[in-house]
């Protein structure tokens, strides 16, 4: 199959791993397990925003501009893309990762509603990243390093996926039904992924801020949500060694593959 075609099925497999959890587990993800999964993902997802979204970034602008001005596209892009998930967490109702709380039937099922709606509004600008690294694949960017910013992303999204579908089939929903809700929310990843490669022809001159926004984007996802679930409660060491694998991992497949 052709990498750019897994590439972008990469990060809605992962809500669908996440979802059929429901299948085997009957409350939630394992805390050894969730905490992981999230270290690891959060080490990815930082090295590749330095070195396959910010890095390419500066070096395309380098090209044109000199001193000040060939870092100032990553920089705008970069603020852009934390600015853009910070409206978009005002805007709808917030992400948490964690477990639901105990509630009354009526306030889970709004509960559950709006963390769907959350997780699907965050994974559009997640899909559109992946779009834009492989739309750099055309200028420089490297196919694994490419593939590695939708691998973090796919990791990232397993818990996701658990966190809707699981109270989904406690409120009574059959476990497929819940099942392909919360699969449904990583539809727009690669709907955003495909909408950006189909612009790149016209996005060339763009692309440096494009590249810089992903990782803003990917840094808001790992700093505001990922990081702060990796240091509550126990087993935050597991985290943090998650973390250490995942940011090795990543710079190798980048530096050295690349």
């Amino acid at each position: 199959m052709n990498p750019v075609i897994i590439g972008i099925l990469l990060p809605l497999l992962g809500t669908m791993l996440g979802s059929a959890f429901v299948f085997f587990m009957k409350k939630e993800i394992p805390d050894r397990l969730q905490k992981t999964l999230l270290g690891f993902a959060s080490g990815v997802m930082v090295a590749a925003g330095v070195w396959s979204l910010l890095i390419p970034s500066i070096d395309m602008a380098s090209t044109s501009f000199e001193g000040f001005r060939s870092v100032l596209p990553a920089a705008v892009g970069f603020l852009l893309g934390m600015g853009f998930l910070l409206l978009i967490d005002e805007l709808t109702p917030h992400l948490h990762l964690g477990a639901q709380k105990a509630e009354g039937p009526r306030s889970k099922l709004s509960r559950t509603a709006m963390l769907a709606l959350a997780v699907t509004i965050h994974n559009l600008p997640e899909g559109m990243a992946v779009g834009v690294v492989f739309a750099g694949e055309t200028q420089g960017l490297t196919l694994s390093a490419a593939l590695a910013v939708s691998i973090g992303i796919a990791i990232q999204n397993i818990p996701e996926g658990a966190i809707i579908s699981m109270p989904m089939h406690t409120e009574g929903n059959s476990r497929w039904r819940s099942f392909l809700i919360g699969s449904l929310s990583g539809v727009v990843e690669p709907i955003g992924s495909v909408a950006i490669l189909l612009l790149a022809s016209v996005l060339g001159v763009a692309l440096p801020y494009l590249l810089a926004f992903a990782a803003g984007a990917m840094m808001y996802v790992v700093v505001e949500e990922l990081i702060p679930e990796t240091a509550e409660g126990t087993h935050t060491n597991l985290s943090t060694i998650g973390f250490a694998v995942g940011f090795v991992l990543m710079m190798v497949m980048d530096v050295v593959l690349g």
